[in-house]
């Protein structure tokens, strides 16, 4: 089983009509097109039912992934964190000391981000790196280009 995480309602809502379309509409979907690849005779020649095997391979793959996600989900009671701490579903804002840039991210599960939308995994380098800090902090990230330096300005939820 998959270790812990922590969703809103949400997004654990989204994973589970994921799983819904996958399982109930898309496999029976990839299912006909075996079965009609299947009909095209010579399976050994036939490169649809090849791509159709194979896409029901990695749909099933895919489905057994959200499967285990789904089951070590857990809903975030968010009346029940420290506000004044960096940790999962905080906005912060914070600015980068190398370049005076403010940004703003608000620190969500790995399947809920969506850097686009400033909302980033507290399993990446930046959501690892801000967890647990203060207003006034600094916060020195190691990234794949260095060290950058982050000033929390503001917490909020």
């Amino acid at each position: 089983m998959s270790e812990l995480s922590y969703y809103t309602v949400e997004g654990l809502k989204r994973l589970k009509e994921e799983l819904n379309y996958l399982e109930h509409t898309k496999r029976p979907q990839v299912s006909q097109a075996i079965a009609d690849a299947r009909d095209k005779g010579d399976l050994s020649e036939n490169a649809e039912y090849h791509a159709a095997k194979e896409e029901q391979s990695m749909l099933e793959f895919k489905i057994i992934q959200l499967k285990n996600t789904v089951a070590s989900a857990r809903i975030l009671d968010e009346s029940q964190l420290d506000k004044s701490k960096v940790l999962i579903r905080s906005i912060v804002k914070m600015k980068n000391l190398s370049v005076n840039k403010e940004v703003t991210y608000t620190l969500v599960a790995d399947s809920e981000s969506d850097l686009a939308s400033g909302k980033i995994s507290v399993k990446s380098p930046i959501g690892r790196g801000l967890l647990g800090l203060e207003v006034g902090d600094i916060a020195e990230i190691k990234v794949p280009s260095g060290i950058m330096k982050w000033e929390i300005l503001e917490i909020s939820r």
